[in-house]
Parts: C-alpha cells; structure tokens; sequence
C-alpha cells in the first residue's frame, strides 16, 4: 500500500487547506476539515479519486462547512471529537484521546489538544510520519485560545512536541508569513528563524504553500514551542494576539 497527500488551497480569507489522505491503490481518500464540497467534490472528479471518510479536527465552520453537503451524496464515516459532538452532530465515529482505528491498514492514533477549542483532537499517523493537527500548531506559530486555557494549550503543544522529529506538521491555515514576523519579533537574533522568515517570503512572493513543515524545524523557530512555562506561553500569546 502506498499513501499520497494532496492539498486544496480554498483561497478563502481565512486561508484555509483541505488535505486529503490517498490510497494509490484504490484511489480512495480521505477528507481532512472540509471548509467547502464543492472543491473536494471537483477534485476528486479531477483526479479519479473517491471520497471515502472525513476526518475532523474541531467544530469551527471553516472546518467542518463542507461536510453536510458531502454527505447529501452518499453516507460517509465521519471521524471527529467526542467532545465536540453537540456541535458536529453528524460524526458518526467519535474519537477521543488514545483512540486509534485504521485506514487501509494505515494505524491513525489519536492526540486530545484542548485550547483552540476544548474538544479539539489531531490525526498522528506514525508509518507516515504524518500529523494532521488542524488549528493547535501552526508552521511557527499556534492557533488562538477561543475556548480553552493558556495552561490547556500549552500542555497540548508540549505533546505535539514530543513527537518524532521527523513528523511533518500539516496545519489547516497559510498563516506561517505573519507568524514568522512575530517570531522574528520575538527571537529578532536567531539565524534559523531569520532563515526560515526570507525563505517564507520567497515561497508566498512565488505563490507557494509553505506547508508541510517538521516537528523538528517548529522546535527550533516557533516561539510558541520555546517556552519553558504555560505562565510565559500565554503573554506570548496575548502578545500575538494585538502584535
């Protein structure tokens, strides 16, 4: 079995990706936070895939909009937290943390985040060195505190940090621009991090996704991942809040 990942850019204001997981063998594939139908439903056609389960990582609009639409078509298992249920009522396999289940044969774990949202969860697959982690870490930054605490989502992005290395990081959003310029705000003297700014800047100049990054470059250029406290993670956070 061989996976391949594809990206839609939704070109929304939000900036939001769609990712979805392939089976090359079958052509099957999954839909990871759905903002719009209509763009998975026209890529797939595209591209002879078929649409076989959605995977959701929390309940804000720009993640779960598509999924009543998609699922007016034909039923699919949808997968998503068990916390969150009462606003995602169409998850069919709520999950929450340790879960696991399989997708041809691929072991998906499951990883409880609380913080952006006090429900949300991410998709670590290990054979693929693959983490989908929604709206928790962002390529050099992180996402919001809407309805969790400052302690909660420091604690979640320590487990995200504690993964391998070598895991590449697929968040939801091209924020990584703005949050490179608060980390160089942040660390204005760190060579890696003024690296990885210029080579942001190139790559959305050219019109390039800057994702997928690695647990291992988010360890040494995103502030929010170089804090020692969850005291000194949220005036870091506040700081981003109004920077």
């Amino acid at each position: 079995m061989t996976f391949k990942i594809h990206v839609i850019d939704v070109k929304n204001q939000l900036q939001n990706y769609i990712w979805l997981l392939e089976e090359t063998v079958s052509g099957d594939v999954v839909a990871i936070d759905p903002t719009e139908a209509g763009l998975v439903r026209d890529y797939c056609q595209h591209n002879h895939l078929k649409l076989s389960q959605i995977w959701l990582t929390h309940w804000h609009q720009d993640h779960i909009g598509g999924v009543p639409k998609l699922l007016a078509h034909h039923p699919l298992p949808v997968y998503g937290p068990r916390e969150e249920i009462s606003k995602i009522p169409f998850i069919s396999h709520p999950l929450q943390h340790d879960d696991q289940f399989y997708f041809h044969g691929l072991k998906v774990q499951i990883i409880a985040v609380p913080g952006h949202t006090l429900g949300h969860i991410v998709y670590f697959i290990d054979a693929l060195d693959t983490l989908f982690c929604g709206d928790t870490l962002f390529a050099m930054g992180c996402g919001r505190l809407f309805e969790g605490s400052a302690e909660q989502m420091y604690h979640s992005l320590n487990r995200l940090a504690a993964l391998p290395p070598q895991t590449q990081v697929y968040c939801t959003h091209e924020y990584t621009l703005s949050n490179a310029q608060f980390a160089l705000h942040i660390e204005p003297d760190n060579p890696v991090i003024q690296h990885r700014t210029r080579q942001v800047q190139l790559q959305r100049k050219q019109g390039q996704i800057t994702l997928p990054s690695t647990i291992a470059l988010e360890l040494e250029t995103n502030p929010f991942l170089r804090v020692e406290s969850a005291e000194e993670f949220a005036r870091l956070r506040a700081l981003k809040d109004h920077f």
